[in-house]
């Protein structure tokens, strides 16, 4: 596989060679992105059971104090 490197800017969401290159439909191509700050997005795992045989060992019951 031979690599051609060619650089580009986003104008209104699609991205635009600045050099005068032809490439064919239909080319594979892969975007590289230098310099940029991802933000993480942060995953918060909800608990759940492996057995759900399991089920009635975590029932709660509530009781409401009268007085």
């Amino acid at each position: 596989m031979s690599v051609l490197t060619l650089e580009g800017i986003v104008d209104q969401g699609q991205i635009r060679l600045t050099t005068n290159a032809n490439l064919l439909e239909h080319t594979k191509v892969y975007v590289v992105v230098p310099d940029m700050q991802i933000e993480q997005a942060i995953h918060i795992a909800t608990p759940h059971l492996v057995h759900k045989e399991q089920v009635n060992d975590f029932m709660m019951e509530v009781v409401e104090e009268v007085g």
